[in-house]
């Protein structure tokens, strides 16, 4: 059914926003590595749900106002815990992650609680702007929490669910993504990192640079 000698009761939760182009392909090729895929649609106003296939290991979870990312994932990551899955990927809809990599993450889960995919050891086609973002936000979370922060930005990640059972969020935006990783370093839980390719085409991201770094600012000083 997948390519990984052992599931291990994994979802992944795929979070959308318009992508109708590119969510049937993702959730395709992400099925070969979980047992669930939890898509959620964030009030897309194209036909992206219509173009997601008929399979029985899809959960469709449709609103119908977009609220943002760390909302869906939310809603997401809630709903995988909830038909108790025990280990949980976040992967990106627009193809920027590689499906295939999955058991690399899920393979790191054996020590850490958090494992978040690291894309800067490789950064010739991460865009310049997006490269200096991230290597703002790291070096201050690293700060924050104490703990060496590779790749705070970086939206592909496998959770232990207890994880998820024992932190809620309550930031809407991009923000939710930093949110999550000071309050599980609050309650001890290990945050791990490992190497994923860095994918950029010709997307048009849907992150707001200044509204994002604000809202960041605010999760780091709460």
């Amino acid at each position: 059914m997948n390519n990984l000698e052992n599931k291990n009761n994994i979802a992944a939760v795929i979070p959308f926003f318009n992508e109708s182009r590119t969510i049937n392909q993702i959730i395709n090729n992400t099925l070969q590595y979980v047992d669930c895929v939890i898509a959620v649609d964030d009030g897309s106003t194209d036909d992206s749900s219509s173009k997601i296939p008929g399979n029985m290991n899809i959960t469709l979870l449709k609103f119908k106002v977009n609220s943002g990312k760390g909302f869906a994932l939310r809603e997401g990551l809630n709903e995988g815990v909830k038909k108790g899955y025990t280990q949980l990927i976040t992967i990106d809809a627009d193809l920027q992650h590689k499906p295939d990599e999955i058991p690399l993450l899920i393979y790191e889960l054996n020590n850490y609680d958090i494992v978040i995919g690291n894309r800067l050891n490789n950064l010739v086609n991460m865009p310049l702007h997006r490269r200096m973002s991230n290597k703002i936000t790291s070096f201050l979370l690293s700060l924050k929490t104490g703990k060496k922060i590779i790749d705070s930005q970086c939206g592909f990640r496998a959770y232990r669910a207890e994880v998820i059972k024992n932190i809620k969020t309550v930031k809407n935006g991009y923000d939710a993504e930093s949110e999550i990783i000071i309050k599980a370093s609050r309650k001890g839980y290990k945050i791990g990192f490992t190497d994923i390719s860095t994918i950029y085409g010709n997307e048009e991201s849907k992150m707001s640079p200044f509204k994002t770094t604000f809202n960041f600012i605010k999760v780091l000083f709460n």
